[in-house]
């Protein structure tokens, strides 16, 4: 395994393997991986000849007030995972190498980032596109795995692909959780012990909603008006958004059938945490 900081690094390693007509697939990260990253390069390294984990915590997509300085990093154990899971390259580039002094130059999307996330996060989405352009222009990867965890994020870099005519199919793959249900997330680092516990709000309300659906269930506000009766139970939870939307449009919905996506935020404490469920 190689671990580049370069563009230059990159396009040499990758220019090799075309030559060799080897595919390549691309798990995109912030790095601070866990298991539901481990899950995304086991698929990359099924469907793949070669596999690349880029590691970059994006200054572009975060708010002025949001957690760039603190978000964690620990390329050493990152490194560690890949290595196990037989990645082959990690391009690990500082912000200077993505973003130069004159960079003015940005991949926006309209419409689909302006509900869910994008209604607190508002330059978030387009730092998201921003970065991932630049990737798949660097890396020219045949696949890109997300996770449904992103369920927004992967529905927009999906049309973004489409409407720029990037040559890269993107794959979803299944949210990944803790034993006791929670989400897997970097950002579960930042709980303390009293609100890892007040964060199984989440899945309760998710796995509510999902039952719900399974038993029949269209009415989107029925679904939705419980999940939110379920985080309301616990105190330390502060709801931005239960929302049932098209899985394509992110318009809401009033009536659950494929696909609707039916997404959540909510802050436990100041650490803010997302979720969903997919109906397909």
């Amino acid at each position: 395994m190689q671990i580049v900081t370069t563009i230059k690094e990159v396009r040499e390693i990758v220019k090799d393997w075309k030559k060799q007509e080897l595919s390549i697939g691309y798990v995109p990260t912030m790095g601070y991986l866990h298991e539901g990253h481990a899950s995304l390069i086991k698929a990359a390294r099924k469907g793949n000849d070669r596999v690349v984990v880029s590691i970059f915590v994006n200054p572009m997509q975060f708010g002025p007030t949001e957690d760039l300085a603190s978000y964690p990093r620990d390329l050493e154990k990152d490194a560690a995972l890949c290595e196990a899971e037989g990645v082959d390259l990690i391009f690990h580039p500082e912000p200077e190498e993505m973003y130069d002094e004159s960079f003015c130059s940005f991949t926006d999307i309209n419409g689909l980032s302006d509900a869910l996330c994008g209604l607190s996060r508002p330059i978030h989405f387009r730092g998201v596109c921003t970065v991932l352009n630049k990737f798949f222009n660097i890396i020219t990867p045949d696949r890109a795995y997300f996770g449904q965890k992103d369920a927004q994020q992967a529905a927009i870099v999906k049309q973004f692909v489409k409407d720029l005519n990037i040559p890269v199919e993107i794959i979803r793959c299944p949210i990944i959780r803790e034993e006791d249900g929670l989400a897997k997330s970097s950002r579960n680092t930042y709980l303390s012990e009293e609100e890892r516990k007040a964060a199984l709000c989440l899945s309760k309300a998710v796995f509510l909603g999902q039952e719900m659906v399974q038993k029949g269930e269209t009415n989107a506000k029925t679904v939705t008006d419980a999940m939110i009766a379920r985080i309301k139970e616990e105190p330390l939870a502060d709801i931005e958004y239960v929302k049932a939307v098209n899985g394509l449009t992110m318009k809401d919905v009033e009536e659950i059938k494929a696909p609707t996506l039916v997404a959540m935020a909510v802050r436990i404490g100041t650490t803010r945490l997302i979720d969903n469920f997919v109906v397909e």
